[in-house]
């Protein structure tokens, strides 16, 4: 599922009134009550503060004052058919003086959301694993060179009697370095790592 890399604020105009967008990435419902406390801060003239949040199996929307089921929810179904997760939205909106009714409040705070998550990096958690190998020096010159053409991480090199490389993978090469060493490389699992990559 993905997250949120990092915060994001976007800012949409329509007929006079203004949706500012917030998207923060949350671990708890604790965390997005502070962070509501900051952004009403930051806006204490404004005439909503409408919110959607999924954190962990917390699943919940607010309207703020909208006509129910004008805000939140939209703002929410944008998050969810996003599949994001860890994910607080809140939207605020100075009111231009012209009413969008319900359809219109519907329509700006779903494309304020979106619009939102246009700008956002998102990011993954993978799993990895991470082997280690030992081999002759004679071998160096094949290992590097299969190493380089698939891109695989080498975590740390050591030279003694022989070499012993960690490295880390999402798919298991053994089999490949068996037949590159005819049998002479036997990887060693080490361990399981969950790293966040950018999607």
């Amino acid at each position: 599922m993905p997250k949120l890399k990092e915060d994001v604020t976007n800012t949409i105009e329509i007929k006079k009134s203004k949706f500012i967008t917030y998207l923060h990435r949350c671990e708890s419902e604790e965390d997005a009550k502070e962070f509501l406390k900051i952004i009403k801060k930051r806006h204490p003239d404004a005439t909503h503060h409408c919110t959607a949040m999924i954190i962990k199996n917390i699943v919940r929307s607010n309207d703020d004052g909208e006509p129910a089921q004008s805000a939140g929810h939209p703002m929410l179904n944008v998050l969810l058919h996003e599949q994001l997760e860890d994910v607080f939205a809140v939207v605020v909106r100075y009111f231009g003086g012209i009413k969008l009714g319900t359809g219109g409040l519907v329509r700006a705070y779903s494309s304020s959301v979106q619009k939102a998550l246009e700008n956002a990096v998102l990011t993954q958690s993978t799993l990895f694993h991470e082997y280690k190998i030992s081999f002759s020096y004679d071998l160096i010159g094949k290992v590097d060179a299969y190493f380089r053409k698939y891109e695989i991480e080498i975590a740390s090199v050591e030279y003694d009697e022989q070499v012993h490389y960690h490295y880390i993978v999402e798919q298991d090469i053994s089999k490949d370095l068996l037949e590159l060493s005819n049998g002479s490389i036997q990887p060693e699992w080490i361990q399981d790592i969950t790293k966040e990559k950018n999607i």
